[in-house]
């Protein structure tokens, strides 16, 4: 016996026997006789009450039939009208989106310079690159500035493989953008650049660029935060001294695709690749610059080739770094009241610092009544809220003494 009966799944009828079960009534013609002596009903009597039949059967069918229409119409979904860009299919459209921007990302060889002295050739830096602007003769595109740091000689490898010589626009160490330009002849593609403010958590982007040197590469992920803030340091010597504004991806980015663009499904770059957390245990943590932040920044190298930012001139360590703490000797030497808890010390005044009379082992605690807690404080506050030739009120301790002193901001020159 199997888990149902045999005769669920039958079509035929079986044959039942068992004692006292009576045999099957066998119709004969008498039988046929007797039944065909009944009286039978009238012709008009049977229609009429055929008539009366159906009616009934239409009325019932109806009502059931309006009214299971009436139910499902109320149980139906609300029909979207308008279908919004990242509803879409996100497989075709990233294959739609990588085809549009694909042809404006180029690979960039940093040869750089030979170290004569040692007879030692540097091995070349390889990165990525966006074209986002042309005009009669010229094509611009922006990168990092670590990619062409330190540079000798650079070229720019296009989606089809021509080499061709860039020259350098411009760069900026701090925001990490730098702006090159080649020949504009048989360049027929520019990227779109996005409005990286309305990215969301959680949107499909996707990183091209030169990972390795494996040139016109394609990644995918999704937004993991739209605005991280990450503290980097400048010079490379370990102490944060800058804090970049990023947006943070798992698209995977690696060695090479520095300066690549971070793009959405509707084919606009709204992001340069800059870098990502490379330890052990960690992956999927990729940054890139926003486009917002990276237009800005290139239409001032474009225009002048550089940054115009407020110089203080002064080198300076933190009064309270967790990371780097000052010895017990250094800080008797200051002679701080005990309620300054933060600051800057000056290890050197140059420049305008040196013109107003900062030295050696003062404290400053305050820019314009604001207070100023660390080395990167102090330059966020010169670079955001400073222009070249203001007067900038510091307040800072010397010996135990409060003091004030104004100073005139000059340009920054190039490090």
């Amino acid at each position: 016996m199997g888990l149902f009966d045999d005769d669920f799944y039958s079509t035929k009828v079986p044959r039942r026997e068992g004692r006292g079960q009576e045999p099957p009534k066998v119709l004969t013609s008498r039988n046929w006789s007797a039944r065909k002596s009944r009286r039978s009903l009238a012709t008009w009597q049977v229609s009429v009450i055929s008539s009366v039949i159906s009616a009934v059967v239409a009325v019932l069918l109806f009502s059931l039939a309006t009214g299971q229409l009436t139910q499902e119409k109320a149980e139906q979904p609300k029909v979207i009208e308008k279908v919004t860009a990242s509803s879409g299919d996100p497989y075709e459209r990233i294959v739609q989106a990588a085809a549009l921007v694909r042809p404006a990302v180029v690979s960039i060889i940093n040869h750089k310079e030979d170290n004569k002295e040692l007879n030692i050739l540097d091995e070349s830096a390889l990165g990525s690159g966006v074209i986002y602007k042309k005009d009669d003769n010229k094509a611009f595109i922006i990168t990092n500035n670590h990619v062409i740091e330190g540079f000798g000689k650079l070229e720019v490898v296009t989606v089809d493989g021509e080499t061709r010589k860039a020259t350098l626009v411009g760069t900026d160490k701090v925001s990490d953008i730098a702006v090159l330009s080649i020949d504009a002849k048989g360049i027929t593609t520019v990227a779109q650049i996005g409005d990286s403010s309305k990215l969301r958590f959680g949107e499909t982007v996707i990183a091209i660029g030169n990972p390795l040197g494996l040139g016109d590469s394609l990644t995918s992920g999704i937004v993991s935060y739209t605005e991280r803030t990450i503290p980097v340091s400048l010079n490379q010597d370990g102490v944060y001294d800058w804090e970049q504004e990023v947006i943070q991806t798992d698209a995977a980015i690696n060695e090479g695709n520095s300066g690549g663009a971070l793009v959405d499904l509707d084919g606009k770059v709204i992001g340069i690749n800059t870098m990502k957390i490379s330890d052990t245990g960690v992956e999927g943590l990729g940054f890139a610059i926003p486009a917002n932040h990276v237009m800005e920044t290139a239409g001032e190298l474009e225009a002048n080739g550089k940054i115009a930012r407020s110089y203080l001139g002064v080198y300076s360590v933190d009064l309270n770094n967790p990371y780097v703490p000052l010895a017990e000797d250094q800080r008797k030497e200051l002679n701080l009241p005990t309620t300054v808890k933060d600051g800057v010390v000056v290890l050197d005044a140059v420049g305008p610092a040196k013109d107003a009379g900062l030295q050696f082992n003062d404290v400053i605690t305050k820019f314009d009544n604001e207070p100023i807690t660390s080395t990167l404080s102090l330059r966020k506050y010169l670079y955001d809220h400073t222009k070249i030739g203001d007067d900038l009120k510091i307040t800072y301790y010397r010996n135990g003494e409060v003091k004030q002193v104004t100073v005139k901001l000059l340009e920054k020159q190039k490090e």
